[in-house]
């Protein structure tokens, strides 16, 4: 056998593996098509592509980056829509609005629910399940935070009257839509939901039990949306919607809905109070005069809002039901 000595140790050079030169040149994908994601499910994307939909996966190059419903995507491949094909997503467009939620108030991850919408409609009963306010308020300062115009869709309300709970928001201007059974079990209320749709790309949320499966497949005969049932001793629904789905709304021009998973907590960890407050340019623009660090909540020192109600100049009951809303970014409720 040979014999080694520190010299040939010292002095050894280990072969190299050969590779292929890396390039920083990125492929240009001139043959992509544009597509919406209207439904994500255990990492395949439905993408509509022009009149047809696709069935797609995310490219390697995309690495952790995140496709949501709703989201405008470049895709490459198959894009036939034939069974049994399967196309790339290689490039996701820059998203003009998102609905966010982290999974509690101490997280700072956040998890992005839809992209692009332009409405959140928290559906709520107003009874079987009783309403739950303080999970309103936090759905409420999501919208506001993501740039949603925000609209209440109260159902059951031939259990119980809605007065109660609308008093709660009218301050804070959030339009709204009642919906009721009548003695035909038909929804009465169901065209007045119809025509704040109308224009916009909705997406739809709510504890289960709701009924908001029940609006949807009134909306969208088709869409065929598991309807849950509330639990007689916890007064709590099923969760149904396993996943989130962008329907279009026939009969309504230009009109998309997302049903969601009923969610059953609202994590508001990355809302802050001056994100929040920028929502109501009326009040935003009384606290410019505020101390530094000024959270406009309650009992701060000199905040410009209790100034303004001092002065006549601002709604008491308005700036109440702001500073609900900033409370509400640290209460849970499940």
């Amino acid at each position: 056998m040979p014999r080694y000595t520190e010299h040939d140790v010292e002095h050894y050079d280990r072969p190299r593996r050969r590779t292929r030169p890396r390039t920083k040149e990125r492929p240009s994908y001139d043959d992509a098509v544009d597509g919406l994601v209207i439904t994500v499910d255990r990492g395949r994307f439905t993408v509509l592509v022009e009149d047809r939909t696709v069935m797609a996966m995310k490219a390697r190059p995309l690495g952790r980056k995140g496709v949501v419903v709703g989201d405008r995507v470049r895709v490459v491949g198959d894009v036939s829509g034939a069974d049994g094909s399967l196309a790339r997503i290689v490039e996701v467009g820059e998203r003009a609005t998102t609905l966010r939620r982290t999974a509690d108030d101490d997280d700072p991850v956040e998890r992005v629910i839809v992209a692009n919408v332009t409405q959140l409609v928290v559906v709520t009963a107003l009874a079987d399940p009783e309403p739950r306010p303080r999970w309103i308020d936090r759905a409420l300062v999501a919208a506001y935070d993501g740039g949603l115009a925000p609209l209440l869709c109260l159902t059951k309300a031939d259990l119980e009257d809605p007065e109660t709970l609308l008093s709660t928001y009218r301050s804070l201007g959030v339009p709204w839509v009642v919906t009721r059974r009548d003695t035909d079990r038909r929804i009465i209320g169901l065209e007045d939901l119809r025509e704040r749709l109308a224009g916009e790309t909705s997406v739809l949320i709510g504890h289960s039990g709701v009924g908001k499966s029940t609006l949807v497949n009134a909306l969208i005969p088709e869409a065929r949306r598991e309807v849950g049932i509330v639990n007689a001793v916890t007064g709590q629904g099923r969760h149904t919607s396993t996943s989130a789905v962008m329907l279009a709304l026939p009969g309504t021009p230009d009109a998309w809905i997302v049903d969601t998973p009923g969610i059953r907590s609202f994590g508001l960890a990355h809302v802050q109070p001056e994100d929040l407050i920028s929502a109501f340019p009326d009040l935003d623009e009384m606290t410019e005069d505020c101390p530094r660090g000024c959270t406009h909540g309650d009992g701060e020192p000199e905040c410009g809002l209790d100034e303004a109600i001092a002065r006549g100049d601002a709604d008491a009951e308005r700036v109440a039901s702001f500073r609900r809303l900033l409370t509400a970014r640290s209460v849970t409720e499940y």
